[in-house]
């Protein structure tokens, strides 16, 4: 326990003891009772031995490791409990489910069973912290948090187009992973489109040409961005039909309730064309959410936590899982092995401590 912790009743009881009568006001000679404590006295602050941050399949799944060993996890939930994966419809490639499973059950089934074991999810948002030292110290909504090993599952967020019908039709349409929506009734055999023009935007493509009848890849260049290998497989597709020198300026249709089509703008010569389409595939990369870690954590360029052996960082005690060290695959699958590894290499860490 830190100085950081705060008093605690035991400490006050054991100076009453050795305090002279007089003090509590004696007049008969006998032994002095204690004053009734204050209830925020009696209140012992604990500090957590694992502190998950992030409650997507990594984190949730690192709760459920970490409870079946005694461990007392407590997982913090950030501003979208269950992670980007509650934003997709149906997952049907998640092992154990032949039937499809919706996203927001899924990570609902991984919540109970985690909790089952005395796991503790807690809605709230990290606003800072300090791994410079043990304890380690979290701020969530404005309150401290004392923790003995942090496990960094916070994810990654797509990056999106900032367009308002973007959002308005997310799940209707817009979706940002084709392996988990690509398959869905809705897209098979019709025009779909693809946004972006890296290694990414051509896998999502080279996939839909699975389902669609035709696919689009919009790049706002005359070249693609992806590896040639990559880029090669996907031009040389006869089911995928480069649109150059463009971008999505809208999706429509919000009035419909559903995708119809894009407006497309050519950046070379400001001239908008339309597109129909019935799904509209955004490809533009992603934003790992490790910003409160910058500066402590070792990082790639684009902000993914690097570990350092296994699930361990550069720090003592903190080990990661998930999205915000994945830049490559990225599936729910992998997230939930990766959480499952921080959870064994944080309880053997707290075994080595004694704990």
């Amino acid at each position: 326990m830190s100085a950081r912790s705060g008093l605690i009743f035991e400490e006050l009881a054991d100076k009453a003891v050795r305090a002279p009568a007089r003090h509590f006001g004696s007049q008969l000679g006998k032994a002095p009772r204690l004053p009734r404590p204050r209830p925020e006295t009696t209140l012992r602050i604990l500090m957590e031995k694992v502190v998950i941050i992030g409650s997507g399949c990594a984190g949730l799944t690192a709760a459920l490791y970490a409870a079946r060993a005694n461990l007392q996890p407590l997982v913090l939930t950030g501003t979208q409990p269950g992670g980007l994966l509650t934003t997709t419809s149906i997952v049907e490639n998640y092992p154990g489910f032949p039937d499809g499973v919706g996203g927001y059950e899924l990570m609902e089934r991984m919540q109970k069973q985690a909790e089952r074991f005395g796991a503790r999810v807690k809605f709230g948002t990290l606003e800072a912290a300090d791994l410079s030292q043990q304890p380690f110290v979290l701020t969530v909504d404005g309150e401290p948090l004392e923790t003995e090993t942090v496990i960094i599952a916070s994810g990654a967020g797509h990056r999106h187009l900032g367009l308002e019908s973007e959002t308005k039709l997310e799940n209707k349409g817009v979706t940002y992973c084709a392996t988990c929506d690509g398959a869905l009734p809705i897209f098979r055999n019709q025009p779909l489109v693809v946004v972006g023009g890296g290694d990414s935007a051509c896998e999502e493509a080279l996939y839909l040409t699975r389902f669609g009848s035709m696919v689009y890849l919009v790049h706002r260049r005359d070249a693609l961005r992806a590896s040639k290998i990559v880029a090669d497989r996907a031009l040389s597709n006869p089911k995928i039909k480069p649109v150059w020198d463009s971008v999505v300026t809208e999706i429509l249709d919000v009035k419909q309730d559903k995708v119809t089509g894009v407006r497309l703008k050519n950046v070379k010569t400001d001239a908008e064309s339309m597109l129909g389409c019935a799904g509209v595939f955004i490809a533009i990369g992603h934003v790992p959410n490790t910003q409160f870690f910058k500066g402590q954590i070792a990082m790639d360029d684009a902000g993914y936590i690097i570990p350092k052996k296994g699930a361990a960082t550069n720090v003592p005690g903190v080990f990661v899982a998930g999205d915000c060290a994945d830049p490559v695959y990225r599936q729910a699958i992998t997230a939930a092995g990766m959480g499952c590894a921080a959870a064994i290499e944080a309880e053997r860490y707290l075994t080595g401590l004694g704990k």
